[in-house]
C-alpha cells in the first residue's frame, strides 16, 4: 500500500476521538516540518519519503498527506498516489506558490510562521497576499429582471419572451 493510501485510510477511518488526535498530531507535525524547511532555506527535499520523514521528525503515516499538501507548490509534477516509502523523490518547492497555497488553504498557522521572514521579504509576502485577495473577490453576474428587455433582442419584456417558461 502506498503512503498516500495509508494517509487516506488514517484520515478517514477511526472513532471521532481517534480522528481528533490524528488531526492534532498531523497539524502539529506539519507546522514543525514547514518551520524546519523554511529555516533551512533549502527549497529542495531529496531522498525517499521515509528518509524525508525522519529528517523532518514526522510520522510516516502522515507523510503521504504532507506531500499531498505540498504537491501543488512543487516545481515539477509528482504522482503522490504512486509513492512508496522507498521511492526516490525530489521535492523542489516554489516558495511563492507555497505561500500562496497556504493562504488558499486558510492555514494561518503556516503562512504566519516567523521563518517566512528569512525566505520571502515582507514586500513579497504582501504582494502574494494582495494577489490572493484579488483572485478571491466575489463577482456577481447581473441577472435579467422580469421587466427588463429580453437579452435575445426581440424587444419584448423578458417575462413575455424567454422568461415565460423560466
Amino acid at each position: 500500500m502506498g503512503i498516500y493510501q495509508t494517509w487516506m485510510d488514517r484520515a478517514q477511518n477511526g472513532t471521532e476521538q481517534e480522528q481528533q488526535v490524528f488531526w492534532q498530531t498531523y497539524l502539529h507535525q506539519e507546522r514543525d516540518a514547514y518551520a524546519k524547511i523554511l529555516a533551512g532555506k533549502n527549497p529542495c527535499l531529496e531522498g525517499t519519503p521515509e528518509s524525508i520523514a525522519q529528517e523532518l521528525e514526522m510520522d510516516m503515516d502522515v507523510m503521504g498527506g504532507f506531500i499531498d499538501g505540498m504537491k501543488t507548490s512543487l516545481v515539477d509534477e509528482l504522482d503522490v498516489e504512486a509513492l512508496e516509502a522507498d521511492t526516490p523523490v525530489k521535492l523542489n518547492l516554489d516558495w511563492e506558490k507555497l505561500f500562496y497555497n497556504m493562504m488558499e488553504a486558510k492555514a494561518d498557522w503556516l503562512y504566519n510562521l516567523p521563518e517566512w521572514e528569512d525566505v520571502l521579504d515582507e514586500q513579497q509576502r504582501k504582494e502574494i497576499t494582495r494577489q490572493w485577495r484579488k483572485d478571491h473577490i466575489a463577482v456577481s453576474t447581473k441577472t435579467v429582471g422580469r421587466n427588463d428587455p429580453c437579452p435575445c433582442g426581440s424587444g419584448k419584456k423578458y417575462k413575455k419572451c424567454c422568461g415565460k417558461n423560466a
